[in-house]
């Protein structure tokens, strides 16, 4: 049987640490959520390894190293309120979750949905949710939010999804540009998003985050 809990630790000290990620809640939340339990059974084996791994429906599990400095540059206080969109079956909602007051976890397929939701429970996280809709409209009933992470990529970012950040709130989107992809944060000051760059990642791009196509006559 594989010592999974020994694997998560080697991710944290040889993907994490060395990433310049030191905070405690992130370090502690990600050796304590067991990565390999939010996985079809067919991709356990490589939980811990260090890159993407693709899940059913175009859902990305972002590599360790991407997540660990997403959730470094949000600065996550305990008393945010986060919107994960494409949690796929819940990994990065039960991390969130750790370190949050409370994660609405948006998933646009009923399945995943219900897989998503019975994995946090069955990890006794009660402090989030998993709603489905379409991810690039994210779940404005539930907002404003003090947090908002995509589980992948974006071409661009819509409006509907900056409206529901709240003043002071901060979004982490991976853009598909250039070969390496960049990480940038976007604080919401005055109304309006100003987004800064953090470091080069790479991942797929999410259905309904891809650029429209200019059409030209």
């Amino acid at each position: 049987m594989a010592d999974y809990a020994s694997r998560r630790t080697m991710m944290v000290d040889t993907q994490v640490r060395p990433s310049d990620v030191t905070k405690f809640p992130i370090i502690d939340a990600m050796l304590s959520v067991p990565r390999e339990e939010f996985l079809p059974a067919d991709k356990s084996e490589s939980a811990y390894v260090g890159e993407n791994i693709t899940l059913a429906g175009g859902r990305t599990v972002l590599e360790p190293r991407t997540f660990a400095k997403m959730l470094d540059a949000l600065m996550i206080d305990p008393a945010d309120v986060v919107l994960d969109l494409g949690c796929g079956l819940g990994y990065s909602t039960a991390v969130l979750a750790q370190m949050a007051e409370f994660v609405v976890a948006v998933e646009d397929d009923s399945d995943r949905v219900g897989e998503a939701q019975q994995n946090l429970s069955e990890h006794g996280v009660d402090n989030a949710a998993v709603v489905e809709g379409p991810l690039h409209e994210g779940a404005k009933k539930s907002g404003p939010y003090d947090i908002i992470m995509l589980q992948g990529a974006a071409e661009q970012v819509p409006d509907t999804l900056l409206d529901q950040l709240k003043e002071g709130g901060r979004i982490a989107v991976v853009f598909a540009e250039s070969a390496l992809g960049v990480v940038r944060i976007g604080h919401k000051l005055d109304g309006a998003v100003t987004w800064r760059f953090a470091f080069n990642a790479g991942a797929p791009v999410v259905d309904g985050f891809a650029r429209e196509a200019d059409f030209a006559l």
